[in-house]
């Protein structure tokens, strides 16, 4: 009984912590109590291949210890994958409060130790070349994680609140999608820098912005006017987001973002909108496409920057409306363009919160129940989407509907790791009022606090993929920079982002030094020769104009 209370009590720190320390320290003595850390120490379980795991672990120390870096280095090329031996499975990491089996956090640490050894190794027996190849393959194979901000209204600020935690944890990815309300974060989060997103931590800084998308959320149903003027969350938007391109945001933070709009005409696919597929349009017009709920705001014909710097319609023929519809969490999109594999969801949509528990899994029946229900209610909406494509012309207004809710059912609305409210269902009072800075905090906090028991487990499952990351990095601008006589890039690089402009900046400065040395030499070497050759040609005019004996003679 007395256990119990404690418990409950830990749990109770938990839920309330400010701080990721307090929670965590909170966490390990909730697993120290529960016998959840005995758990942590023992090897063996059903859940994954623990032997597997166990014997890669001790060769990998073994061929370190030998000095066997070809062995190492073919050990670490047949297994470098991020699920080995199922290691990355969702309940080895929700049993215990903090991290998940001492053998696979030993094992990530031993690869994680091994490719950074290789990485700086200085032998004859592993050439550069032979690195690169590697690490540009491995990086391919392992992957790279993904955050993906899902569509909700004004409950798009708990978004705020999750990317705090993981930006302070180093956690937060570089690849970030975002639909509808989690397109806005998203561009917020992909135009400015780690030091300007600190404002945005402020709700009384947000909440000023926060409430004048409530007022237009209170426009949206209440509003006699379906069609509302929207010029309040162009405003927003003009506030909250910088007038770039995704090219020039990218190069200004290197953050990959991409955010989802669907088209509002039949006989059109939804698009991902990026630095790679749409390098010019402007982040601003793609975040008012993802926003524009059909019937509710008017669809938005998308603005990009023309060769000569000047705004001019992109594709002026197609409009765009909420990308939520079709593709609230892209995963697939982004597999394809930056080869991803591991993706981090923050989930604020309310048609699909109900379905999911606290920890992003349904239970064995609610699961059955509702994937029976769902393909029951896809196959009817199919029935229904047939008729009304047949009968297009005369029923444009239900074939839109009937596709927008085939669109909205027939979606994966969960990844890897999900990141849940709390709450199963927002108060609707406040989802259509004007939030106050009260309501703002407990949302931005009730999204860090939700995200303090995903962060071992996010730290766990992408270290090597950040560690590959870093590397590559290094490889390509920093201290590990090979000289180019010493290797050509391998065929795979070909998957790597381009550099952004402080890379570029930072490549350069870093070549200067060495660059003057070749001219300095150059131009020392080239007065040598000046100053050598003029004595020989003294001599030889010298030699030239004085006439010998035997010609003295002869004359």
């Amino acid at each position: 009984m007395l256990n119990a209370r404690k418990l409950k009590n830990l749990q109770k720190q938990m839920d309330q912590a400010v701080t990721y320390e307090a929670w965590s320290e909170a966490a390990r003595q909730h697993d120290e109590m529960s016998g959840q850390k005995r758990w942590r120490g023992v090897d063996k379980t059903s859940q994954y291949d623990y032997s597997q795991i166990r014997l890669r672990l001790d060769k990998l120390r073994y061929l370190r210890t030998r000095h066997d870096y070809q062995g190492l280095l073919f050990t670490l090329n047949e297994g470098i994958h991020g699920n080995l031996g199922g290691m990355g499975r969702h309940s080895l990491y929700s049993r215990a409060k903090f991290g998940t089996k001492t053998l696979i956090e030993q094992y990530v640490d031993e690869v994680d130790d091994s490719l950074r050894f290789l990485a700086e190794l200085q032998s004859d027996e592993i050439t550069t070349q032979q690195k690169l190849d590697f690490f540009y393959r491995a990086n391919i194979c392992f992957g790279r994680s993904a955050l993906m901000l899902s569509g909700g209204g004004v409950l798009g600020f708990y978004h705020m609140g999750v990317v705090k935690t993981l930006l302070s944890e180093g956690l937060l990815p570089r690849v970030i999608s975002g639909s509808s309300a989690g397109a806005l974060v998203a561009a917020v989060i992909g135009t400015h820098t780690d030091k300007e997103l600190e404002y945005f931590y402020d709700p009384a800084n947000v909440v000023s912005e926060a409430e004048q998308e409530a007022s237009v959320f209170s426009k949206m149903f209440f509003g006699a006017n379906p069609r509302i003027d929207v010029s309040d969350l162009e405003k927003m938007v003009a506030r909250m987001i910088p007038d770039l391109t995704f090219h020039e945001a990218y190069e200004k933070t290197g953050r990959q973002i991409s955010i989802s709009i669907a088209p509002a005409e039949l006989h059109q696919q939804s698009r991902l909108l990026n630095a790679i597929t749409s390098p010019n349009v402007y982040v601003r017009a793609a975040v008012m496409a993802s926003c524009a709920v059909p019937g509710v705001f008017p669809p938005v014909m998308l603005m990009a920057k023309n060769q000569h710097g000047e705004a001019q319609p992109y594709l002026p023929n197609l409009k765009w409306v909420d990308g939520s519809i079709a593709d609230d969490l892209p995963a697939k999109r982004l597999q394809r363009l930056y080869s991803t594999n591991h993706f981090i969801v923050s989930m604020v949509n309310p048609i699909a919160i109900p379905f999911l528990n606290k920890n992003g899994e349904r239970s064995a029946l609610g699961a059955a129940l509702g994937t029976m229900g769902i393909g029951v209610g896809r196959e009817v909406l199919n029935f229904y989407r047939g008729i009304a494509q047949k009968r297009g012309d005369s029923w444009p207004r239900v074939n839109m509907l009937v596709s927008s809710l085939h669109g909205l059912i027939d979606q994966q609305y969960s990844g890897d790791i999900n990141i849940i409210p709390n709450f199963s269902w927002y108060n609707p009072a406040k989802l259509l009022s004007h939030l106050s800075e009260e309501d703002l905090v407990e949302l931005m906090e009730g999204g860090e606090n939700s995200a303090f028991p995903a962060v071992e487990a996010i730290r766990i499952c992408t270290r090597i993929s950040r560690t590959m990351e870093e590397i590559l990095n290094r490889f390509e601008q920093g201290d590990l920079r090979p000289d180019a006589s010493e290797y050509h890039r391998p065929r795979s690089s070909r998957r790597r982002p381009s550099p952004t402009g402080s890379n570029r900046n930072a490549s350069r400065e870093q070549r200067l030094p060495a660059d003057s040395v070749k001219v300095t030499t150059k131009k020392k070497s080239a007065a040598r020769k000046k100053i050598v050759s003029k004595p020989k040609a003294a001599a030889a005019a010298k030699t030239t104009s004085k006439p010998s004996a035997g010609a003295r003679r002869t004359a």
